[in-house]
């Protein structure tokens, strides 16, 4: 969730071309050291139930607020409010620890950490989006990051890889950027895919954007 936004912009402009909506999330993404260690921990998972349909690890984030189908006209008016709520933050320190599941369907791993900086956060941006003039279904934060999902008629798998991951205690990493997401992908058969539209790094002495 790294690519540059111009390139990120460009590329859902051009798939997007047909579409008058498009999907949109904020979030957090993991650095790759971060996610490279849940990999490592997941290869038995992987190994053990390959019917489930896993995420690509390049896909992974931590939702802050999701804003569902917007029009594609809509999101550029969240640019520059994001990006003054972005500099105007430090990156929170958070760690991936444990495994769970909803509904016995969806297997995830769950968020250590700031805890309340990360609540703060998605507080400060379901604000900014709604003084957008953007409406979106408010959902409760639940801090986690989502892994896979089950098979119809295959509850067992989800909750046997959860329980193999109830030890899984990750090393802290710094959450550096907040990411304006999109996807309009996977509205068929095939796994759901994501992009940055655009992303931000938070306040560190250095001053910057991401992606530059």
């Amino acid at each position: 969730m790294t690519r540059p936004p111009e390139h990120g912009t460009k590329a859902l402009v051009n798939e997007t071309i047909r579409a008058a909506t498009v999907r949109v999330f904020m979030a957090l993404a993991p650095p790759d050291d971060a996610k490279g260690e849940l990999e490592q921990e997941l290869r038995p998972a992987y190994d053990a139930y390959p019917g489930m349909r896993w995420n690509r690890v390049e896909d992974w984030h931590i939702t802050l607020a999701f804003l569902g189908e917007l029009p594609v006209a809509a999101v550029p008016l969240l640019r520059q409010p994001l990006a003054d709520l972005a500099v105007a933050r430090k990156p929170l320190h958070l760690a991936l620890r444990g495994g769970g599941h909803f509904d016995d369907r969806v297997l995830w791993t769950g968020v250590d950490g700031d805890l309340e900086g990360l609540h703060l956060l998605a507080t400060e941006v379901r604000t900014v989006v709604r003084e957008c003039g953007i409406a979106f279904e408010e959902r409760p934060l639940r801090p986690h990051l989502t892994l896979a999902r089950s098979r119809r008629n295959d509850s067992s798998s989800v909750l046997e890889a959860a329980a193999g991951l109830a030890a899984f205690a990750g090393r802290t990493w710094p959450a550096e950027r907040l990411h304006l997401v999109g996807s309009n992908f996977g509205r068929g058969p095939e796994p759901i895919r994501y992009r940055d539209i655009d992303a931000w790094r938070f306040a560190d002495g250095t001053g910057g954007a991401a992606g530059t």
